[in-house]
């Protein structure tokens, strides 16, 4: 089990949500929480709001400069959990340039950037704890999610390779794979959502993870996450005649 008690985890998302939901359980653990967001105003409410020790760096994880100069201001941390994610629902019938843009740059490449500004120290230290937020819609394309499963897939897929290069060191690395949580980002769709989580009970589930020191990744919930981890299996002309 983890041992929360004294040390630093870095959220990047954590403004409001499922990021907003973990840093409270994490700092009620007894961590010290450093959250990230472009909103400067919503991460003071959330520091006013916590139990603990906490802190507010603001960052934008689509600029370089930003990742960099808020990296430094943290400083060396115990642990680190990248939520920040964007959302618009677009099928390739109506792509919209900037949108789909964004979601590969916050999703994924913010990921990346942030993760070079991390990673690096905790290997050099050999300690350290990274979790990485995919998504069910990852496991297999969906329709009208273009920008957003791809970003997501790409995060997955990411997290599969550093859990390949880092498992036998002192860095562990983890991914969790939500399905649907009811957030601003949902309430874009107008889709009936089933299993949709509140950011508690999916921040919960977050948690239970960080504290399986044995464990990679969950998905969840975890009975709809077999339709797409099924999915995988499933020859093309079956696939797409009943997803797309």
């Amino acid at each position: 089990m983890t041992d929360w008690q004294g040390k630093r985890y870095w959220l990047v998302g954590a403004s409001e949500g499922l990021g907003a939901a973990l840093a409270h359980k994490i700092n009620a653990a007894g961590a010290e929480v450093i959250v990230s967001a472009r909103s400067a105003d919503r991460l003071e409410d959330l520091v006013q709001s916590l139990p603990g020790r906490a802190h507010a760096v603001a960052m934008d994880v689509r600029d370089d400069a930003s990742v960099a100069e808020a990296a430094k201001t943290v400083g060396e941390v115990d642990g680190l959990v990248y939520l920040a994610g964007v959302y618009w629902p677009m099928p390739s019938t109506e792509w919209q340039a900037e949108e789909v843009t964004a979601m590969a740059d916050v999703n994924f490449t913010g990921a990346v950037r942030v993760l070079g500004a991390v990673i690096p120290g905790m290997v050099a230290r050999d300690a350290g704890h990274v979790v990485l937020t995919g998504s069910l819609s990852g496991f297999r394309g969906l329709p009208g999610a273009i920008g957003y499963t791809a970003s997501k897939a790409g995060v997955m897929n990411l997290a599969e390779s550093m859990r390949a290069d880092l498992w036998r060191t002192g860095v562990r690395v983890q991914l969790a794979n939500p399905g649907f949580i009811k957030t601003r980002l949902t309430d874009k769709n107008n889709f009936k959502m089933p299993f949709i989580m509140s950011p508690e009970d999916a921040a919960q589930e977050m948690f239970e993870l960080m504290c399986d020191d044995s464990a990679f990744q969950r998905h969840f919930p975890r009975l709809f996450s077999y339709l797409f981890r099924l999915s995988r299996f499933l020859p093309d002309w079956a696939y797409y005649r009943l997803f797309a």
